[in-house]
């Protein structure tokens, strides 16, 4: 059990990644029971790949591009284009997706509030 009241560092050298159905690439940085308040993964999309239209209901995502470029699609949003730098924030239950539009790895990390558990994520994809 972690004690959420005391100051830790946590070492994640040896996390693995793992290929998450949405079609990205996943590793999971910080994402304990014991902390209902936040979740924080990498996500890695290769070239020319997007992500699957989804939601996550009753949870706030931030996406925060680290490397390449890609178009998201957020809610009513018109899809834009994210590069290196950019912050995404996603309200619950907005429909998203993000699209590599580069040549290289797009490279974000995905912060969720409260933490990501598969339970919330909803497939809405029309080609699902």
């Amino acid at each position: 059990m972690i004690d959420m009241d005391q100051p830790r560092i946590i070492h994640n050298a040896t996390t693995p990644e793992y290929y998450f159905e949405e079609g990205c690439h996943i590793t999971e940085w910080w994402n304990a029971p014991e902390d209902r308040e936040a979740s924080i993964v990498t996500a890695r999309v290769p070239a020319g790949v997007a992500t699957r239209l989804h939601r996550l209901k009753n949870t706030t995502e931030r996406y925060v591009i680290l490397e390449g470029e890609g178009r998201v699609e957020v809610g009513v949003l018109e899809p834009a284009t994210v590069a290196h730098g950019d912050v995404v924030v996603i309200p619950p239950g907005a429909p998203q997706r993000i699209t590599n539009t580069g040549s290289a790895e797009l490279v974000f990390l995905a912060i969720c509030t409260p933490r990501f558990t598969p339970d919330i994520y909803e497939d809405i994809d029309p080609g699902a």
